[in-house]
């Protein structure tokens, strides 16, 4: 993902008929706001004297949503390039049963390729949700509407990779590769959305209540 363009500039990508950035970008995006998000709650608990008892913490986690943003905003170009790669694959010759054979074989490990872009995608959703759920916990309490923004950017990372994974595997030709990483993902999918449903729902009531 070319971070050197402007907001505009991507939105413009986003909404053109070209293929690439989409879904699966977004999905990865959302990935990395939410990591930056966690990371502003902390600036804003760091240096606080109502929260020096877990200053340390709050700096430990800051350097890891750090690097999990990095990361997203990784996985979002990989995406990218991992749907050219399937595109690529598609325009090899296809004349002779040899070029054919070739090309079956391209498009097929282009294809589990472009399913293992977004799986890593939500594997490190399952990683951030712990670190965003302490910042929800602990961080600056006027910043948790914040925080809780930051909680539903995974579950809508996730369930984007997801339906990027879901549609990849069901184009594969080896659906036993397909099963298995459906199975893999469904599991992580399916605890993000548990993690991320009951951490929004303490933070509604803390607002409510508030």
């Amino acid at each position: 993902m070319d971070l050197s363009k402007t907001m505009q500039e991507y939105l413009n990508e986003l909404s053109s008929n070209s293929p690439t950035p989409g879904g699966g970008n977004v999905a990865a995006l959302c990935g990395a706001l939410s990591a930056s998000l966690g990371t502003m709650v902390c600036n804003l608990t760091i240096g606080k004297k109502k929260y020096a008892e877990v200053e340390s913490e709050m700096i430990s986690l800051k350097g890891r949503l750090e690097t999990y943003q990095k990361k997203f905003i990784e996985l979002a170009q990989k995406d990218n390039d991992a749907f050219d790669n399937v595109m690529a694959a598609f325009k090899l010759p296809k004349e002779s049963d040899q070029e054919k054979t070739i090309r079956t074989n391209a498009i097929e490990q282009a294809t589990i390729g472009a399913a293992e872009i977004p799986s890593e995608v939500i594997k490190n959703c399952y990683e951030l949700l712990p670190i965003i759920k302490v910042v929800v916990d602990k961080g600056n309490r006027n910043s948790l509407s914040d925080a809780g923004v930051a909680a539903s950017l995974i579950k809508t990372s996730s369930y984007g990779a997801y339906l990027n994974v879901l549609i990849n595997c069901s184009s594969l030709n080896n659906q036993t590769i397909a099963d298995e990483i459906r199975k893999r993902v469904s599991i992580l999918n399916e605890e993000i959305d548990r993690g991320t449903t009951s951490l929004l729902e303490s933070i509604i009531k803390s607002l409510m209540s508030s």
